[in-house]
């Protein structure tokens, strides 16, 4: 099983990774962690009770264009039904929009992840099917729910098999 640590200003945010579920999406995400992408980047876009979003390169300077980087190539959805926003959920965020039907298939949009990925505070059952679940907070939820927005992404690491 493959975790991550995220550390933040205010704390270590200890994930479960979904990697036999999402393979390409964690091999992604582990990518990017592991080679330090993440590092010194902000939380640029936080929700009141529902959730915290980073991952965009662009917020390491700030500017009118956070919240459009990414690592420069797209990866695709993987929607598997038995996965839900629950609270403390690990999601990619995307630009565009797309519907899978309960099996997962996509039905039609468009449907890419790059680096952006969202923390929930809470059950957010409007975005199973729409956004990729690749993990679950284990531990340091309290963290995900004091990140105000800006506050640093210090590291992010992938370990495990």
């Amino acid at each position: 099983m493959k975790t991550a640590t995220i550390v933040t200003s205010r704390g270590s945010i200890n994930i479960k990774l979904f990697d036999k579920d999402c393979p390409k999406t964690v091999a992604n995400f582990e990518k990017l962690a592991n080679s330090k992408f993440y590092d010194g980047q902000k939380w640029h876009r936080v929700i009141k009770d529902f959730m915290i979003q980073g991952g965009d390169p662009l917020s390491r300077a700030g500017g009118p264009r956070v919240g459009t980087g990414g690592p420069g190539y797209q990866t695709d959805c993987e929607i598997r039904p038995h996965l839900k926003h629950a609270k403390g959920a690990l999601s990619m965020a995307h630009a565009g929009t797309c519907e899978h039907d309960p099996s997962g298939e996509k039905l039609q949009g468009e449907c890419s992840n790059g680096s952006q990925f969202f923390i929930t505070h809470r059950a957010t059952p409007h975005l199973d099917g729409v956004h990729t679940v690749f993990g679950q907070v284990a531990s340091g939820q309290d963290v995900v729910d004091a990140i105000r927005q800006n506050d640093e992404i210090v590291s992010i690491r992938v370990e495990g098999k």
